[in-house]
């Protein structure tokens, strides 16, 4: 399977795919919500292309307050029923209440560890495997290629980028 690099590298004119290459795919996030809203946009990708989500990505802003934990958190059946009538983000419920149980977890995660970015950071390094089991227990829809996507692209595990790729940290 050709990496992201790779794939960026062969469609130079594909400008969505080429931002989120060059300015977030592999850097840290500091943010709590900025890592939460990575954690659903990746979740919505399951079955979709990334084209998809990319492009949907500030409909996706919108239609989830920014991706603020504690306003997602709060959210009940009328916002549901908004989220599942939005033709701008992915309507699917699984999906949906994926994201608003998730948030609730990373609500209950920020009171015990501090941030959700302080929980992560507690656990990491490990080995893939690893990271699924604690995601599979912690959230709800998060399969072996989400979070390895999500890893990937919040910078916890290593090689984003291929080690001829222009984004890697030269040494």
């Amino acid at each position: 399977m050709a990496s992201y690099c790779h794939f960026c590298r062969e469609r130079p004119e594909d400008d969505v795919h080429r931002r989120y290459h060059d300015d977030e795919y592999g850097r840290a996030i500091e943010d709590d919500d900025e890592l939460f809203a990575r954690l659903i946009l990746e979740i919505n990708q399951a079955g979709l292309s990334w084209e998809t989500i990319l492009r949907k990505q500030p409909a996706f802003r919108a239609a989830y307050s920014s991706f603020a934990i504690d306003k997602v958190a709060a959210y009940g059946d009328d916002d549901r029923a908004r989220l599942l009538a939005d033709a701008g983000i992915v309507r699917n419920r699984l999906k949906v209440d994926a994201a608003i149980h998730n948030a609730r977890r990373v609500q209950e995660l920020r009171s015990t560890h501090g941030s959700f970015k302080a929980w992560i950071d507690l656990h990491h390094p490990r080995p893939l495997e690893a990271w699924v089991k604690l995601f599979r227990r912690t959230f709800k829809f998060c399969g072996s290629e989400i979070v390895k996507e999500f890893l990937m692209s919040t910078g916890y595990l290593p090689d984003a980028h291929d080690a001829d790729c222009y984004m890697q940290p030269k040494q």
